[in-house]
């Protein structure tokens, strides 16, 4: 028997923002990862603690161009197809759609853009996985409400969902209601449209834009579930377990605490309510939730059908502010952990941890008894393209494969339901925390630099072709 179901859906995932470029391109509105510009201000805007709302002449912005798919799809899904996916994930653009966000009439180009992305997809036997809001605030609207501090998020988010539910039922059978969920509490701009403002409670701000956003997703699986009867609906969590540093009781509290702050999204999504320990958290801290009796309802009615999510690593956390101290990664961490003494790491100090999947996944399963969707795994790293165009990644080929082998054990001797694998990205894109094009992920190589500068040709890699393979195989054939 195989390790890997039948049906098991094999594929890639990308962003809109962070590949397709055309920002300004037929009809479509700026939106926050458009204003977040590469370079030393780039985690500063994307953490809300600098209001950029518009494009400047001092930075540069590589969402712009990205990498072009918008021009480009065609090419990159047959060479998707060409590796034999059955499955890719991508993200609309809410701005494609709705310039403005909340739009009485959308904008049709953006819509027929989508159209022809899909039934290129389906012309191949690709399945569609689409994430209906990835990083993706519309400036409009954080402009007009100040994006999902203010509970009108909720209505504009759902006349979002009513058109493109209406638009491409029938032909999209997977979606997501938001990327990295999570991600709110350690990017709040690039999550969510959040900025601060002198004074406030940026903590309250934080759990009051995390409600309007649960509640959203909650409502959108609902309106799903009645426009599409055979659409599936899932949440999508940032995922990484956290290791005590030591096992010492402290440590081993404040590693299940970093964990709450990331599970109390996908609680609320999978379970219907948010867990008693999050009210007493936030009574503790003073936050007052603008909750009402039918948000609770509507909760408990929009759980989403699987649980999806992305990992890269595991992370550490210690109760110890010497061992913090000492052992806090460097740089701008989207996401605060120590380094794991018994971990390698990538070039940008990601590390590598393949059992660390494994456990992720039967923590998920076991706290949520719902099928998994792996959404995001991936390795960035430096290319060097050869004399003769040919490009060598044994590097990825061997992080994929250790984490592909880890994913089969889950499958096979801890009986958990997987529903599939997309990896992060198939095509090169921009990098979402560093705003880079060197921190490549792709099977495909695209010929852009840093400073914009490129043909944006593709090539495939070595690793393109051992993808390949995997997936004709089932997953059997990882050499």
């Amino acid at each position: 028997m195989s390790t890997f179901p039948k049906n098991f859906l094999w594929g890639g995932a990308t962003a809109a923002n962070q590949c397709e470029g055309a920002y300004n391109v037929d009809g479509r509105g700026l939106s926050t990862v458009d204003v977040i510009p590469f370079g030393p201000d780039r985690m500063k805007v994307s953490r809300g603690q600098m209001k950029m709302l518009a494009c400047d002449e001092e930075h540069r912005y590589p969402a712009h161009e990205a990498v072009d798919l918008y021009h480009h799809y065609k090419e990159d899904i047959a060479l998707f197809a060409e590796m034999g996916f059955k499955v890719y994930r991508f993200s609309i653009a809410w701005t494609r759609i709705l310039p403005n966000g909340d739009d009485a009439v959308p904008n049709e180009a953006g819509l027929a853009f989508y159209d022809s992305l899909i039934d290129e997809c389906r012309k191949y036997g690709i399945e569609p996985l689409i994430t209906i809001c990835h990083f993706d605030t519309p400036i409009a609207l954080i402009k007009k409400y100040g994006g999902w501090k203010d509970r009108r998020m909720i209505d504009a988010y759902l006349h979002y969902c009513e058109v493109i539910f209406d638009r491409y039922k029938g032909r999209v059978h997977y979606w997501l209601t938001f990327n990295e969920i999570n991600m709110l509490l350690h990017m709040p701009f690039m999550g969510a449209g959040v900025l601060f403002e002198e004074g406030e409670n940026e903590l309250e701000v934080k759990y009051r834009a995390a409600h309007y956003e649960i509640v959203a997703s909650a409502r959108a699986v609902k309106l799903a579930h009645e426009m599409m009867s055979d659409a599936m609906m899932g949440c999508m969590l940032a995922a990484g377990q956290y290791y005590p540093f030591t096992c010492r009781p402290d440590d081993v509290y404040t590693a299940m605490e970093a964990d709450r702050d990331n599970y109390f999204f996908i609680d609320a999504q999978a379970r219907g309510e948010y867990p008693v320990w999050a009210w007493k958290r936030m009574e503790r801290a003073g936050i007052t939730l603008d909750c009402t009796a039918d948000d609770l309802a509507v909760m408990k009615e929009g759980t989403v059908d699987f649980i999806s999510f992305s990992y890269y690593a595991s992370r550490a956390a210690s109760a110890d502010p010497e061992t913090v101290k000492k052992y806090r990664k460097p740089g701008n961490a989207a996401i605060m952990s120590l380094k794991n003494p018994y971990l390698d790491a990538s070039e940008w100090g990601w590390q590598i941890d393949p059992l660390g999947l494994r456990i992720t996944m039967n923590t998920l399963y076991d706290r949520y008894r719902k099928p998994l969707f792996i959404v995001e795994n991936g390795l960035g790293a430096v290319d060097t393209v050869e004399a003769d165009g040919s490009i060598h990644d044994p590097y990825r080929i061997d992080y994929l494969r250790a984490h592909i082998e880890a994913m089969g054990k889950a499958i096979s001797q801890d009986g958990l339901p997987l529903l599939g694998y997309t990896m992060w990205g198939p095509i090169d894109l921009v990098s979402a925390s560093t705003g880079e094009m060197k921190k490549r992920y792709g099977f495909i190589y695209v010929d852009k630099d840093n400073d914009g500068n490129g043909t944006l040709t593709r090539r495939r890699k070595d690793s393109f072709y051992w993808y390949k393979k995997v997936i004709a195989s089932n997953g059997e054939d990882l050499d």
